[in-house]
């Protein structure tokens, strides 16, 4: 049998370290993200840095498959709860997930109550949180600090693209400096930081694509969302689309350039996603997205022809894992 070649703790199946093998190394078992939807706001859609939040945004603030706002977060985790459950009926580990627009945007009482009351839900182990750099105040990462002595945190978050030009063309409303600082804001505390990227914004060429992916490498992130852009009906993107700003990434193209980016970033980096797909009734393209196990296949098989590995040719081998 042929020596692996890729760092062990990938495990001998898959040539990058998934988000689902930490998490089985850390807890022993399989572990669920349960989806919710926090009732915030943010920044750039209410007006306080901008109006009508990211072009590429949906309706529900990204969170097309969180909870509905209009009940409790204890009634949308027992219910999406229950219905992970019919298929994967021995689950009884969760992780409150923080999904919907963002989740650091309100006052530290409001914070405290919604993150507690899901700390309390049986069976959860831990939290994600999903927010923008702009969105960390003091009170709230002392906050984010004391949680994450106690329990197992990840915050997600939100950078999409180290160009500041696409920035301002997607309405983000903050530039890679303010991302820069909330890192830093962090990681000062030792919080584990997840990244958020998207492939095929509107006017990038894959070789920008690659170099948001390249700055990503040198910070001191644990974890990256790989995204592709999908275009869904009534975002403010559809507008850009039908000026012509916006072409949609082809399946090979996709492939590629993930394998590209997987290549460069460092060993231990945890990859928590590798695509992204969205509601089907609301797809404008690509629609090949819909497929996600046959991208995440085509992505394992060119790894195999390539004979390559995520770090293999990272300029930091390995990054800060506390």
């Amino acid at each position: 049998m042929a020596e692996q070649k890729w760092p062990a703790h990938y495990g001998p199946d898959k040539r990058y370290y998934t988000w689902n093998t930490y998490l089985r190394d850390k807890f022993g078992s399989k572990v669920f993200k349960v989806p919710l939807d926090g009732g915030f706001d943010c920044p750039n859609r209410d007006g306080k840095v901008a109006w009508g939040g990211c072009t590429f945004c949906s309706q529900k603030g990204s969170g097309d498959f969180a909870g509905n706002r209009k009940d409790s977060l204890a009634t949308q985790f027992k219910t999406i709860k229950e219905q992970m459950k019919t298929k994967w009926p021995h689950a009884d580990k969760y992780i409150g997930y923080f999904q919907a627009f963002t989740n650091t945007y309100a006052p530290i009482d409001v914070l405290r109550e919604s993150y507690e009351t899901v700390l309390e839900q049986e069976g959860v182990v831990g939290l994600s949180i999903a927010t923008r750099p702009d969105c960390l105040p003091d009170d709230v990462v002392a906050y984010l600090a004391e949680l994450n002595a106690r329990t197992f945190l990840w915050l997600e978050l939100g950078l999409q693209t180290v160009h500041d030009e696409t920035g301002r063309l997607i309405n983000r409303a903050h530039d890679y400096d303010c991302f820069v600082e909330g890192v830093a804001k962090l990681r000062k505390h030792n919080i584990p930081v997840c990244v958020h990227i998207i492939d095929g914004l509107p006017r990038e060429t894959p070789a920008m694509m690659l170099e948001t992916a390249k700055a990503v490498a040198k910070l001191d992130v644990q974890g990256i969302k790989i995204h592709l852009l999908h275009l869904l009906k009534k975002t403010a993107m559809v507008k850009q689309y039908e000026k012509g700003m916006l072409q949609f990434l082809d399946f090979n193209t996709y492939v590629q350039l993930v394998c590209d980016q997987l290549e460069i970033l460092p060993a231990n980096m945890i990859i928590h996603r590798l695509t992204g797909d969205g509601p089907a009734d609301l797809m404008i393209g690509p629609m090949w997205s819909l497929n996600k196990w046959e991208v995440l296949d085509a992505i394992d098989d060119e790894l195999k022809r390539r004979d390559s590995w995520q770090g293999k040719f990272a300029e930091i081998p390995l990054q800060n894992q506390d």
